[in-house]
């Protein structure tokens, strides 16, 4: 049962994030929840959690605490997480989640586009997951789990923090 649930996954899989090229995505610049612009050039040389989100997404806003503590508990190891807002959004309410959740890791405003440069499905939360060198390693649909986050993003961490 699993073989074939791990298949169907494959084939529905989109290709084109494998053939993204770490240039591409390290040249995508977007403007966080206080209007500053930054670009994922600026976390070259550390391990980059794109965490696409939406306030009115139950599942995002359960996935959100734990997200804090691994930036938390990871960050000098090199961890960079990313928030990015899926619309419709209101800036207002994101802000107002940001700080009852106090979450400790930059939000940028996210468009269907920004997301569509990664993957076409329509699911949240969703997190890709860039290496120490740009080039996107895997995406975990839905909440990322404890146990995901051992398996796909601990191993990249452990190839070592270069500043």
């Amino acid at each position: 049962m699993r073989k074939i649930f791990l298949t169907a996954v494959l084939m529905l899989f989109p290709i084109s994030v494998w053939a993204q090229s770490s240039q591409q995505v390290l040249s995508l610049t977007l403007k966080d929840i206080r209007g500053r612009q930054f670009s994922l050039s600026d976390y070259k040389r550390k391990v980059v959690l794109l965490n696409f989100w939406a306030t009115w997404c139950p599942p995002c806003r359960t996935e959100i605490p734990e997200l804090i503590k691994m930036q938390r508990q990871y960050r000098a190891q090199g961890l960079r997480i990313v928030g990015i807002t899926y619309p419709p959004e209101k800036i207002s309410e994101v802000r107002r989640l940001v700080r009852k959740l106090g979450m400790n890791y930059r939000v940028a405003v996210g468009t269907k586009a920004t997301k569509a440069l990664f993957t076409t499905s329509e699911t949240l939360p969703l997190t890709v997951i860039i290496d120490q060198d740009g080039t996107v390693r895997d995406m975990v649909e839905g909440i990322m789990y404890p146990e995901e986050f051992d398996q796909k993003v601990k191993p990249l961490l452990s190839r070592g923090y270069r500043r």
